[in-house]
């Protein structure tokens, strides 16, 4: 194996532990581009539009066998009812390692208010899918045959569910979502602790504007736990809108830490440790129907393969829109 293979892949295992492969959809922060419905299956068919989105995401640009991800996604209410149905279709490359998953969802949506006016609504969604995992041993070979290394491709598949809830209260909003709820071991099953993929997500936020103002302002936080491995990280966002003649302009910042710091050997031999650190920006367009956003990934560690070339795209269209029912800043739903 190259050195640039073994370093690859190490500071991948080490440094990119909510992008690694092998868990189900990889969370970016590709949420935040008018696309919760990616982590949060509740999010099916809240907006009064359906929803197509297209997203590309490309890291550490310009190496070779980098982490790549490609996903599409739709979701839209099933005519006037309180039920809604989505799909999902990704594929994930990360090294040696990739998948390919497909998901479909339902979602129910119960209102509260006494008119659509106040938006009072508590939602549950469930998504189920296959995920076919595969490892390329081919070029493990290197040194000679190893009677752990079968030299081939391996595959294996397997199903499993997301469950979670969202609430939407004016201009407030909610929700939480436990991903990958089944025993789901990939093509690692011999190693106990990839038999546990199970991970919880909670988000929150809230979306201010002065009356009559054609500015709002959407601070928000995600918080993802992982089962299996103990690890866990926060996202802290700011989102700013300008409300155009054409549709929509914004853009805002996403900070992501984890709260578990990765050991290290330093060049004196002594251990160290640091915490995975991530800065993105975000630029979005809503034109009349269509949407379109970039976020750029700069990573602050000090010891990383390298700290830029986290490349992302998300293409958007809006069909089957209905009229904007509630008097709210909540651009998630109107």
């Amino acid at each position: 194996m190259k050195l640039k293979n073994i370093l690859m892949v190490t500071i991948g295992m080490l440094f990119t532990h909510i992008a690694t492969s092998q868990e189900g959809l990889p969370i970016y922060t590709d949420y935040l581009t008018d696309n919760y419905y990616l982590i949060h299956p509740s999010m099916a068919g809240v907006a009064n539009c359906a929803k197509i989105r297209l997203t590309g995401r490309q890291q550490w640009f310009g190496q070779d066998d980098a982490p790549k991800l490609l996903t599409l996604s739709l979701n839209g209410r099933l005519g006037d009812s309180q039920s809604a149905i989505g799909g999902i279709l990704y594929t994930d490359k990360n090294g040696y390692h990739s998948q390919t998953g497909a998901y479909v969802t339902y979602a129910h949506h119960l209102m509260f208010s006494r008119n659509e006016i106040d938006l009072n609504m508590l939602s549950f969604g469930l998504s189920a899918g296959f995920i076919q995992y595969k490892l390329d041993e081919t070029t493990f070979l290197f040194d000679g045959p190893d009677p752990i290394i079968d030299g081939i491709v391996q595959n294996e598949s397997n199903f499993n569910i997301d469950f979670g809830f969202s609430y939407h209260y004016l201009d407030f909003y909610a929700h939480g979502t436990v991903k990958n709820i089944l025993k789901n071991s990939g093509v690692n099953n011999d190693i106990e602790i990839t038999s546990n993929l199970r991970r919880y997500l909670l988000s929150a936020g809230y979306v201010y504007s002065k009356f009559g103002s054609e500015w709002s302002y959407e601070p928000s936080v995600l918080f993802q736990y992982k089962d299996g491995t103990k690890e866990s990280s926060i996202d802290i966002n700011a989102k700013v809108y300008k409300q155009m003649n054409f549709g929509k302009l914004w853009g805002g910042v996403s900070y992501r830490t984890s709260l578990d710091g990765a050991e290290f050997l330093t060049s004196s031999g002594s251990v160290s440790s640091q915490r995975l650190e991530q800065l993105t920006p975000i630029l979005g367009v809503n034109y009349n129907q269509f949407m379109f956003a970039y976020t750029y990934t700069y990573q602050t560690n000090s010891v990383v393969f390298t700290n830029g070339g986290f490349h992302q795209f998300t293409l958007g269209y809006n069909f089957s829109c209905r009229r904007k029912r509630f008097e709210c800043n909540c651009p998630a739903v109107n």
